[in-house]
């Protein structure tokens, strides 16, 4: 017999562990599959992301030939959450920053999901687990927010390249 491809089973007990229905939560083969699923997806319009994050999001973004705005960091290794605000665009960032450990407070998160509705947020929560605040918990109020985390950091686990997408069901869908 061939395995459940759509993991139901983890998938239910992920979205329990995030007080999430089972609609909320998406599987894939690690978070850069999940990663690459949101570019071919939802950046038709372009993308923005910082000058300094995790390299697969110009990767993706030059594989796709998606206009790409790439936003300089500020003082502390910072990004100004008004450079990712209302740019019509896909939004992807990395809470904390993959590069500089630096976690957005989850206010400023929060301001720039609200600040977009028309564009679709992606938080990718990869390190989240080593400091700060995660941004599950909007995702009732956010349709357009949707939130990655991995098995491969904290978890300890990567090789079982499992990572997963947790938003709203037409998200997901």
């Amino acid at each position: 017999l061939y395995p459940d491809a759509a993991c139901r089973e983890l998938s239910s007990l992920i979205a329990a562990q995030f007080g999430l229905g089972e609609g909320n939560v998406l599987l894939a083969n690690g978070s850069d599959d999940i990663l690459n699923f949101c570019f071919l997806a939802f950046c038709e319009k372009g993308v923005v992301f910082p000058d300094i994050s995790y390299g697969f999001y110009e990767v993706f973004a030059d594989l796709y030939h998606i206009d790409a705005l790439r936003p300089k960091m500020g003082e502390g290794l910072t990004i100004d959450p008004r450079d990712y605000t209302g740019t019509g665009r896909c939004v992807v960032i990395a809470n904390p920053n993959a590069q500089t450990g630096v976690a957005l407070p989850l206010a400023a998160v929060e301001g720039i999901v609200k600040g977009s509705p028309e564009s679709v947020v992606v938080v990718d929560e990869a390190y989240v687990d080593f400091g700060g605040e995660s941004s599950v918990g909007l995702i009732d109020r956010y349709p357009n927010l949707l939130v990655i985390q991995t098995a491969s950091k904290s978890r300890a686990l990567a090789g079982l390249r499992v990572g997963w997408a947790m938003g709203n069901p037409n998200l997901i869908q």
